[in-house]
């Protein structure tokens, strides 16, 4: 044991690594239909591990903490200030009776059995399964006037211990609520509410299971013989590509062998037209309209390029997409087509109507050359998906602590915004601007989610690390009415939200 303490005073963040590593392997396991999750798993461990006596700087965990908040933020930033509207009333009062019942609980509970001001935010961390709690009532403590440091470090160790208590029935809590007791109550089939749901916002598509794919491309390239009831026998290049958003043609075989041809070029009887375009748009072109399907060599390659283009050329704002994509391809036979088109962060259905609007991104689907044409009367190309801007990044997260250090009073109590909530704000400003302008602020989705995954790991590994030493007593003190009082907090306000809304 000696050995073990020696190794996490030289490296305490050899002991954070375990304490990840292990608790989301204790996190994995599974109990019928529960997991307890790698972020309680983590803290379990960290409660454990830190038995040793682990001390790591204070100050590694407050940034831990906001760049997890930050990342909530921004990922969920577009969506949150969309949701402030009429529309979405009912759900914006339903979360805030939510809330204030949660709140309201968790008071009472303090009050009615005397919890110290740690203990009850770990309960409601636990209870309302609220993990960023835990940082934001931490902050609070830390910034608590008149209080010795020995009583802070005992409140912030009764957070992490209330929460250990208290969540694995926050966890399970609303699930049988939802799936059980409502139901029942009001005589519903959720499996069958649930299937239609899902039917409706599915858009047709089927739910994938883990390694399936729809083996149905929304790209083909297919060829066709022109016949000479073929409509289009006899029609120029320009006359074809005039009404087409979503195909285009490809290369043309003239005996045998591919021509070069402009936008005058007349289609004639035995011409093979390759086409690339939508599945949809491919499926329109079958019978007398183009001609009959021919079989494209193995061999046989069409070398093309999706490319993202953000609009923002003055010209091209409050024009159709058919009127742009006829001006776009003026002195080409070929062109380039749309094959997605997003509004917000949001795909929306691609039509000759649709009327484009700045910061829109479009998606052109063509040859490489051919969309370098056209780009200019677009705008400029999506910055890769793949990098993450630091400076909006590092920017965003001065902003955040910054916003975090303002402090007021409410009826003479001194009150403290916090890093916290600080960075959360950031983020979500952030965020929405990236909504706004796809410009600026790229930050990828798979690093967002594992700046947000670590640092709450991260995060709540130390704060199991530092908890560990006093855990043992505040369990023995508070242990099975902590663990009472927090089904409490979890059923309470569920049952409260439910009937207002």
């Amino acid at each position: 044991m000696d050995i073990i303490s020696n190794l996490f005073d030289m490296a305490p963040f050899v002991a954070l690594f375990i304490t990840l590593s292990l608790g989301y392997m204790v996190g994995k396991i599974t109990i019928g239909r529960f997991v307890l999750g790698g972020v309680a798993g983590t803290l379990l461990m960290g409660v454990i591990i830190g038995q040793f006596g682990v001390q790591i700087d204070p100050g590694v965990k407050s940034i831990f903490f906001a760049l997890f908040i930050y990342a909530v933020g921004y990922q969920g930033g577009a969506q949150f200030f969309k949701a402030l509207n009429f529309r979405t009333i009912n759900i914006l009062l339903s979360a805030v009776v939510m809330t204030v019942s949660g709140l309201l609980c968790v008071l009472a509970a303090a009050w009615l059995f005397d919890l110290d001001r740690g203990t009850a935010a770990g309960l409601a961390a636990g209870g309302l399964t609220q993990s960023a709690i835990i940082g934001t009532a931490g902050d609070a403590i830390a910034r608590l006037g008149g209080v010795s440091e020995e009583a802070k470090h005992l409140m912030q160790t009764n957070v992490a211990v209330g929460y250990a208590v208290t969540y694995i029935f926050g966890s399970l809590g609303p699930i049988l609520m939802v799936t059980w007791v409502f139901p029942t109550l009001m005589k519903w089939d959720i499996r069958a509410e649930a299937i239609k749901m899902a039917e409706a916002n599915s858009d047709g598509n089927a739910e994938l299971g883990a390694g399936e794919f729809n083996a149905m491309t929304k790209l083909e390239t297919r060829a066709f013989e022109i016949k000479a009831e073929s409509k289009v026998n006899g029609l120029t290049l320009a006359q074809i590509n005039q009404d087409s958003i979503d195909a285009c043609i490809e290369v043309i075989e003239r005996d045998g062998k591919a021509i070069e041809a402009d936008k005058f070029t007349k289609l004639q009887q035995g011409d093979v037209l390759v086409i690339t375009g939508t599945r949809k748009a491919i499926g329109q072109l079958k019978g007398d309209s183009v001609g009959s399907e021919v079989v494209l060599p193995e061999e046989y390659e069409v070398i093309e390029e999706n490319r993202q283009l953000i609009a923002d050329n003055k010209q091209l704002i409050g024009r159709t997409l058919g009127q742009i994509k006829s001006e776009a391809n003026k002195g080409t036979y070929r062109g380039v087509y749309v094959t997605d088109y997003l509004r917000e962060g949001v795909s929306i259905p691609v039509h000759a109507d649709l009327v484009v609007k700045k910061n829109d991104v479009i998606q052109l689907t063509g040859s490489p050359s051919d969309i370098n044409r056209v780009q200019g009367t677009i705008g400029k190309p999506m910055n890769s998906a793949t990098m993450t801007d630091f400076i909006v990044l590092g920017m965003g997260m001065v902003l955040g602590l910054l916003i975090g250090l303002i402090n007021f009073k409410i009826a003479g109590i001194p009150v403290t915004i916090g890093s916290g909530a600080g960075c959360l704000v950031s983020g979500l400003i952030v965020g929405w601007l990236r909504s706004r302008n796809p410009h600026v602020a790229q930050f990828p989705e798979s690093a967002a989610s594992f700046i947000r995954d670590f640092g709450l790991a991260a995060f709540v590994g130390i704060v199991g690390l530092e908890a560990g030493p006093q855990a043992v007593d505040t369990i023995k003190e508070h242990g099975m009415s902590l663990l009472f009082l927090g089904v409490a907090v979890t059923i309470i306000p569920q049952i409260i939200s439910f009937f207002f809304s």
